[in-house]
C-alpha cells in the first residue's frame, strides 16, 4: 500500500474492499458466454452461436443530475439500474439484445459500502436486461468530487441478426404508435426537475420529503424511483410481431426522440388524454407555470418507449404488453408529413 498516495486522498486498500463486496452482485448477472472473472483487465465475451450476419449494437450513457437526488436522500442502490437503462434501451430500438454492460464510478472518497451499494443497482438492472456484467472502473478523485459524491456512466454491447435489425425504414403512413408506460422521470430533465423544486438550496432534503396528496408518496420518492428497463418485453414482442420503429423517449422528450424512428414523408400524431400523464408532471408544469410544449419537449410525461405497428396488429401488441405486466396504450399514427410531432 503506498502511504504517500493514502495521503494524498487515494485509499488503495478501500478499493480492493469494494471490488471485494461489489463481487457477489456482480456474479450473478455473468450469462452463457461470460469468459472471464471480475478483476481481469478486460471483460471476455463470446458470441452466442446461431447468427447468420450478426451485427453488434452499442450504446453509452449516465444517470445525469438525478444523482443529485441520490445525494439528498441517501439512497444510492437504484442509480446503478438508471444508468443500465439508459443504455439497453437504446440498443433495444435498434431490435438488439443486450450481451454485456460496463461501468464507471468515480467517487470523491471510497467508501467500500456505498460503492458496492452502487454496484448492485447495476446488477440488478443487467438482470433486467439479461446481460451479463463483465467489468468496470471505480476511480477515486479527491479533490475533484466532493467525498460525498460521485457520478456514473456506462457502456453496452448488444447483438442482432442484420436483416432483423430496426431502423424505422419499413414506417408508413396509418401505422400506429403504441406507447409503453413510464416508471416515472426516469433520468432525464432533472436539472429543470431541481429548479422546479428549489434542490440547489437549503431544506433541499426538507422539500424531497413532501408528500403532496395526488402522488402518493413523497416527492423524492417519486424522483428517485428507476428508470423501467424495456428489453424483456420489447424482445418478446420481436418474436411474434413486426415492429417498424421504436423510440425511448429520454431527454428532449416527444418532440426530439420520436423523429428519429421516423422515415422522411412522414410525422407523428400523438392523441392527448389517449394514456395516463403521471402525477409528479402536473406537480410541475404547475409549479414552475411550464407550457405544454416544453413539458413534452423535455419529459416523457408517462410514456417510456413508443413503437410504430401495422395498424391491424396494434391492439395485439397493446394486450401482449400487458400480458408482460407492461401498462400500454395506442397513444397516436404516422401519418404525412416532414418528420414533426404534433400534439
Amino acid at each position: 500500500m503506498s502511504e504517500a498516495y493514502k495521503l494524498a486522498g487515494v485509499d488503495v486498500e478501500a478499493g480492493y474492499e469494494a471490488v471485494r463486496l461489489m463481487k457477489e452482485h456482480v456474479k450473478r448477472t455473468f450469462i452463457p458466454g461470460v469468459l472471464t472473472d471480475i478483476g481481469g483487465f478486460g471483460g471476455s465475451f463470446e458470441l452466442p452461436e446461431g447468427y447468420k450476419k450478426p451485427v453488434l449494437v452499442s450504446g453509452t450513457d449516465g444517470v445525469g443530475t438525478k444523482l443529485r437526488i441520490a445525494f439528498l436522500t441517501d439512497k444510492h442502490d437504484t442509480v446503478g439500474q438508471d444508468c443500465v437503462a439508459m443504455c439497453v434501451n437504446d440498443i433495444i430500438c435498434c431490435g438488439a439484445k443486450p450481451l454485456f454492460f460496463l461501468d464507471y464510478i468515480a467517487v470523491g472518497h471510497n467508501y467500500p459500502e456505498k460503492v458496492a451499494t452502487i454496484v448492485k443497482g447495476v446488477a440488478d438492472g443487467c438482470e433486467k436486461a439479461g446481460c451479463a456484467l463483465v467489468g468496470g472502473e471505480t476511480a477515486e478523485m479527491p479533490g475533484f468530487y466532493d467525498p460525498e459524491e460521485y457520478d456514473i456512466a456506462g457502456f453496452a454491447v448488444g447483438i442482432v441478426e442484420k436483416d432483423k435489425m430496426i431502423d424505422g425504414s419499413k414506417v408508413k403512413a396509418g401505422d400506429k404508435l403504441v406507447g409503453i408506460a413510464s416508471s416515472g422521470v426516469h433520468s432525464n430533465g432533472f436539472s429543470l426537475v431541481r429548479k422546479l423544486f428549489n434542490l440547489n438550496n437549503e431544506g433541499a432534503a426538507t422539500r424531497l420529503n413532501e408528500a403532496p396528496a395526488s402522488l402518493g408518496c413523497t416527492v423524492g420518492e417519486a424522483l428517485i424511483a428507476p428508470t423501467k428497463i424495456y428489453v424483456k418485453p420489447v424482445l418478446g414482442l420481436l418474436e411474434k410481431f413486426e415492429i417498424n420503429a421504436i423510440s425511448h423517449i429520454t431527454g428532449g422528450g416527444f418532440y426530439e426522440n420520436i423523429p428519429r424512428m421516423l422515415p422522411e414523408g412522414t410525422k407523428a400524431v400523438i392523441n392527448k388524454g389517449s394514456w395516463d400523464i403521471l402525477p409528479i408532471y402536473d406537480i410541475m408544469k404547475e409549479m414552475g407555470g411550464i407550457t405544454e410544449k416544453d413539458m413534452y419537449n423535455t419529459f416523457n410525461m408517462g410514456i417510456g418507449m413508443i413503437m410504430a405497428v401495422r395498424p391491424e396488429i396494434a391492439e395485439d401488441v397493446v394486450k401482449e404488453l400487458e400480458a408482460y405486466g407492461e401498462k400500454a396504450y395506442i397513444i397516436g399514427e404516422v401519418a404525412e408529413g416532414n418528420g414533426e410531432v404534433e400534439i
